[in-house]
């Protein structure tokens, strides 16, 4: 007989009880018509209670502090649904919007009916915002106009409200908040006209509103007339004076070194308001403020001082952006290709998808005068990001440095169509034409570059430049010092070749004395030039001193020995020095 168990273990003969254990057994009771049925325990309480709520409320929180964005979004749901207080939604969708669900904490906002209130606004113009959705962001914020200046002109009918507003004094201003998110949707769109208008909004409805700031400075969206007038109408809290010292410093990179030092010594009275026993330690070693003071150095020509600080400042964090940039511009200058390389190496590893990597390792290869390779790696940062300024200026200094005009000039023209504020694509573009001899093209673009920021020396050399190509000598002579006269206290080798220049302008003039001391003055420093030896050489040739003008003529052809003009003027030096000898012998 076949088995129909498949496999599993029989089942045991049930057998029917005994009536003595029938007996045993109660039988169940019968109800009796009309008998009411016995009811059915109570389930167990659902509804929380006060208590309950403001403890899971702190549990929430705790969850956010802790990155814990799940647990966060369970219990902000639990609590959103047994209250409905709009508190407790806006809490549900800031922890959906932690935790990246952006559509779904998009749909509750507008559920909620409570887009009136400012923060749920603001809150779906961010979903909106990481969904790249530009467009519905910049409706969702509403219709609103700006000045130039930055005055907001919408049209408030009172039907905005703001629910919180207790903490509201301890917190940046949500128009600003606004302001800012507006700023950013249009720059995203191109229109970075708006986009300098609405950040200017944000930082004058809140100047604790730092990252509007930012944007304008990092961005070069503001001449440095327009920054010193944006910073005049800020409007600081009592206790806030620190913050328009840092300001203050933040955008005046290239005034007189006593105008900027003063700037910093104020910041360091006014953090003593902050705290009085640390007497101002703490924002004098803030790693912020003393990368301001390194990129002044920067600014200045002063590399070595710059390098050190940056270095110093790296070695307490590795990791501060600001401070990187200004170091990698340093080290170019100084020639460091060791460090650019290690340090564009950490950069890739850490940040690949940052432009800054990209154009370090852009700056190692320019220093070792590979451009080409230079060329691609900028070209590379540009493609990260569009906006970012040392990417096209040093993708137009790599055309450059190959004589490719051409290109140069785009990468200048692109630059300076996208970073209004900032003077160098500009500058860059006027020394191309000094280049090609185009001299009146040159002082057009050198005098424009000037209006952007006119407190920039090396405008003013270049200036002096096209000046003296063009014989005007006397205007040359006053530009050049000029030049001097916007440097910082302590001239150093950045500014060698302006004493050169000036030296030539004054031997046009035949002053030469004058044009004598400025050529000395030049050789004072490391980097002695060919054309700072050449130029005494010739001017004591001019005066008639030929045992100087063969002495400086051997020790320009030291440095260049097969340069023409001074192996031809060493010769007529010399027979001029054997016919006055000549002559001497004869009287």
């Amino acid at each position: 007989m076949r088995d129909t168990n498949f496999g599993f273990p029989p089942e045991p003969p049930t057998s029917s009880p005994s009536p003595a254990e029938a007996a045993a057994e109660p039988s169940p009771k019968r109800r009796r018509v009309g008998e009411a049925a016995e009811e059915p325990p109570p389930p167990p309480e659902l509804e929380m209670g006060e208590e309950s709520l403001e403890r899971l409320r702190g549990v929430v929180r705790d969850s956010v502090g802790k990155h814990l964005y799940s647990s966060a979004i369970f219990l902000a749901d639990k609590v959103a649904a047994a209250t409905g207080d709009p508190a407790d939604v806006y809490m549900l969708a800031q922890a959906l919007f932690l935790g990246r669900h952006y559509r779904r904490a998009l749909h509750l906002l507008n559920n909620s009916r409570l887009l009136r209130d400012l923060r749920f606004r603001f809150l779906a113009a961010k979903c909106l915002e990481e969904l790249k959705e530009w467009h519905q962001c910049l409706l969702m914020l509403g219709d609103a106009k700006v000045d130039e200046h930055g005055k907001v002109l919408d049209q408030d009918d009172g039907s905005d409200i703001y629910f919180d507003k207790d903490s509201e004094n301890h917190e940046i201003n949500i128009k600003a908040a606004i302001c800012f998110l507006r700023g950013k949707a249009y720059e995203a769109l191109d229109n970075r006209d708006l986009a300098r208008q609405w950040y200017k909004a944000a930082i004058k409805a809140d100047p604790l509103c730092y990252e509007a700031l930012e944007c304008l400075v990092d961005n070069y969206m503001l001449t440095c007339e327009e920054e010193s007038e944006l910073l005049s109408s800020l409007q600081f809290g009592k206790e806030d004076g620190w913050l328009s010292s840092f300001y203050s410093c933040l955008i005046r990179k290239h005034e007189k070194e006593y105008v900027v030092e003063a700037k910093f010594k104020e910041l360091e009275r006014e953090s003593c308001s902050i705290s009085p026993s640390s007497s101002g330690e703490t924002l004098k070693n803030n790693i912020d403020v003393l990368a301001c003071k390194a990129e002044y150095y920067h600014q200045s020509g002063e590399y070595q001082k710059c390098w050190q600080l940056t270095s110093s400042l790296l070695e307490r964090d590795p990791f501060h952006l600001k401070c990187t940039l200004v170091h990698l511009a340093a080290a170019m200058e100084l020639g460091h290709s060791n460090d650019l390389y290690l340090l564009s190496c950490n950069l890739v590893k850490d940040y690949p998808q940052k432009a800054l990597s990209w154009f370090a390792v852009g700056c190692y290869y320019y220093c070792i005068k590979k451009y080409d390779q230079a060329r691609r790696y900028f070209g590379k940062a540009t493609g990260l990001d569009g906006t970012f300024p040392p990417a096209w200026i040093g993708t137009g200094i790599a055309y450059a440095a190959q004589e490719e005009g051409d290109q140069a000039m785009t990468a200048f023209r692109t630059a300076a169509r996208l970073f209004p504020g900032c003077h160098l694509p500009t500058l860059y573009m006027g020394m191309q034409y000094v280049r090609m001899h185009n001299f009146k093209l040159a002082e057009q673009f050198f005098t424009q570059a000037k209006s952007i920021c006119p407190s920039d020396p090396l405008i003013y050399n270049e200036l002096g430049v096209v000046a003296y190509n063009m014989k005007e000598y006397q205007k040359a002579v006053q530009l050049f010092e000029l030049t001097l006269d916007h440097t910082s206290s302590s001239l150093n080798e950045m500014w060698e070749p302006t004493l050169v220049n000036l030296g030539h302008a004054l031997r046009k003039l035949k002053k030469y004395q004058k044009a004598v001391s400025y050529y000395e003055k030049a050789l004072t420093f490391p980097t002695k030039s060919l054309s700072a030896f050449a130029g005494l050489a010739y001017t004591y040739h001019l005066m008639d001193d030929f045992e100087a003008a063969i002495n400086y003529y051997h020790k320009a052809l030291w440095l260049k020995p097969d340069d023409q003009f001074c192996t031809d003027m060493l010769t007529y030096a010399l027979e001029s020095s054997c016919h006055s000898t000549a002559r001497r012998r004869i009287v």
